[in-house]
């Protein structure tokens, strides 16, 4: 994914570069018009104004050919990026089958207020892929650790200990304090 969003943002450069260079020569012409205006006759200056016009019309036909929604930005990110989506949600749809989820939401396209981070299946997911994420699911570990849902239920987990009395039917102070004698 970042090879494809790097070429991609190659890609971006080199338009960016050429706007910027179609602005420099609109620019000039206009210093040099504003220059010359009483000097040229005015069929020289309306022939340059008419240039600076067209230019001005070339450089915004480039921009939305380039970036406006459907222009040649959008084209080349759905070339490049499918590919690797396409792997990604085969990936996604493998372990999930396996894990046993019905759904499964990505953060990073929709604003979820909580998940418990038992559920965040990013670690599995990249391993699938073969991609290194250790540092990654040691922080999942911990997210997982600290979670205050995830305590309460290991603590559910565990049986309780019993109740011990001693021979005189007396509780004993490791017993519950809640118990009313008789």
């Amino acid at each position: 994914m970042q090879q494809a969003e790097q070429r991609l943002q190659s890609l971006v450069d080199d338009w960016k570069r050429e706007a910027a260079e179609r602005l420099k020569a609109i620019e000039q012409l206009d210093a040099e018009i504003k220059k010359n205006r009483l000097v040229w006759s005015v069929e020289e200056r309306l022939q340059k104004e008419a240039e600076l016009s067209r230019l001005k019309d070339e450089r915004e036909r480039f921009l939305k050919q380039k970036f406006e929604p459907g222009g040649e930005y959008d084209q080349q990110t759905q070339l490049i990026l499918r590919p690797v989506e396409e792997k990604l949600f085969a990936a996604v749809q493998d372990v999930a089958a396996n894990e046993g989820y019905d759904i499964v939401l990505d953060k990073s396209t929709q604003i979820i207020p909580y998940v418990n981070p038992k559920y965040d299946l990013t670690v599995k997911v990249l391993k699938k892929l073969n991609i290194a994420s250790e540092d990654l699911e040691k922080e999942l570990a911990k997210a997982i650790e600290e979670d205050p849902r995830n305590k309460a239920e290991r603590q559910k987990q565990s049986p309780p200990s019993p109740r011990k009395r001693s021979r005189g039917g007396e509780p004993t102070p490791e017993s519950s304090t809640n118990e009313i004698p008789r």
